[in-house]
């Protein structure tokens, strides 16, 4: 089994840097101020020839359990009893503080396996930290500088004796892992051995953290009734009627002008990130705000990313008139939305736990029309009678002429039109194509993309020269 290895310590002692060169990878958010990191964040790391898991915590501070900071020490004290063994930060430059020796004691009453890191032990500064380091018990500290690497031999010592050296092989990425996804590369199906990647989006306080802690049915996300408690995009393994499901919940996404602070502005890149690498997104709606001008933005976005796209409405069960309520945002949804025409629209609850099968029904539908392939016998039948219908426009009085049509890939569907002179084929008529698409060949609310491919003239002088 594979050893799972917890970073604790208070704000700002540098975990967040330490777990991100673990991973080999910037997964976790970095920043200067104290208490970025709130969820704790899992990755797998590799140390030399160790492999290992990696838990990345929000720093230890005194505070009212009902508190925001309550609330992310529970979540740091629930890394300590997952983990096997325990790294204990402190600031080396800054030596010991009165909040290390109460914290220090937690992690010796745990039981486990401790190992005292001083981080930031690079140059002459760190030498006294270290010294009193000694004060805590817990050993002798490994000096350590999680920004430049150094110390690194040391840290490997250390960790050996408690981590087996033939961890199992198939052990799965629980990490962002963003480079693992075949996004808009044309891949085709699901592989049943790798979990369908779906990414939950929204505007801050539309309880994309409820929903998620409901679906796994674990306090895995830190909630509350702050607006802008996520801020890393946290990925959790899941599975729903057997079928494997890894769960991305990110930052609430504000209008681009109201961001200002860099560290919004990165929560907002991660999430950007989780959207490009998703298959399906869940654009998650307050259902007693539904469609604000963010939540189309959204939507848009997913679109140009060409992921396949699900609507949630939460917190339903705070709505009065329901048929009445759906019936209008499905309508407004086709009006507002065309470019995802038929998107699927779920109304839900996160944190009653209501409609959650709907959800996952939807995502799994929307993901098979997003790989959908449709045979070019099929695609030019429909095209002749959709000449026929509506034939495209004269240009310069020259007819614009439209010879036959090809699925390239999925994953969107894309499509290639062949034909003369259809750069001049206005937006309208592209717009006519696609719609007609959607509707003959049961393509609903996924991205469609259609190229166009002129045909080379041999007797076009200026082009041959």
């Amino acid at each position: 089994m594979t050893a799972i290895v917890a970073l604790i310590g208070r704000p700002n002692v540098g975990k967040s840097t330490l777990f991100n060169r673990l991973v080999g990878r910037k997964l976790a958010l970095v920043d200067d101020r104290p208490g970025v990191t709130r969820d704790r964040r899992e990755g797998d790391a590799t140390l030399g020839h160790l492999r290992f898991k990696v838990i990345d915590t929000a720093g230890l501070e005194e505070a009212d359990r009902d508190s925001l900071a309550g609330r992310m020490r529970a979540q740091t004290e629930t890394a300590i009893a997952q983990a096997d063994i325990i790294l204990f930060m402190i600031d080396a430059r800054l030596g010991l503080t009165p909040m290390d020796q109460p914290f220090a004691d937690l992690v010796r009453r745990s039981g486990k396996p401790v190992i005292l890191l001083a981080n930031k032990a690079e140059g002459k500064k760190g030498a006294d930290g270290i010294i009193d380091a000694y004060a805590l018990g817990l050993g002798d500290p490994v000096p350590f500088s999680a920004e430049h690497g150094e110390g690194t031999s040391d840290l490997l010592e250390a960790l050996a004796p408690f981590i087996d050296d033939e961890p199992e092989e198939d052990a799965e990425e629980s990490g962002a892992g963003w480079d693992e996804v075949a996004g808009d590369d044309g891949v085709e199906g699901l592989d049943p051995n790798r979990p369908l990647r779906v990414t939950i989006i929204g505007r801050p306080n539309a309880g994309k953290s409820t929903l998620v802690n409901r679906m796994i049915g674990e306090e895995r996300m830190l909630t509350g009734p702050e607006a802008g408690i996520t801020r890393d995009t946290i990925s959790v393994d899941w599975e729903w009627r057997g079928r494997k499901v890894k769960l991305f919940d990110t930052a609430g996404m504000r209008k681009r002008a109201r961001i200002e602070e860099k560290l919004e502005k990165l929560s907002v890149a991660d999430s950007l990130r989780a959207i490009r690498f998703a298959e399906v997104v869940v654009v998650l709606l307050d259902a007693t705000i539904p469609f604000e001008k963010q939540d189309l933005t959204l939507v848009d976005l997913t679109e140009r990313e060409g992921r396949a796209v699900v609507i949630g409405l939460n917190k339903w069960d705070l709505v009065a008139d329901k048929q009445g309520l759906l019936a209008e945002l499905k309508e407004k949804a086709n009006h507002l939305l065309a470019q995802v025409r038929g998107v699927p629209i779920v109304p839900l609850s996160g944190l009653a736990g209501e409609g959650i099968d709907r959800l996952m029904q939807a995502v799994f539908q929307a993901y098979d029309v997003w790989n959908r392939r449709v045979s070019t016998a099929r695609i030019n039948r429909w095209l002749e009678g959709v000449l026929s219908a509506h034939p495209p426009p004269a240009v310069a009085g020259r007819r614009i002429k439209i010879r036959y049509m090809t699925q390239a890939k999925s994953r969107p569907p894309t499509f290639a039109l062949f034909g003369n002179q259809l750069e001049h084929l206005p937006v309208s008529y592209i717009r006519y194509l696609v719609n007609n698409l959607r509707e003959g060949f049961d393509l609903p609310g996924t991205p469609i993309r259609l190229h166009r491919r002129g045909g080379h003239n041999p007797y076009d002088k200026e082009r041959k020269g």
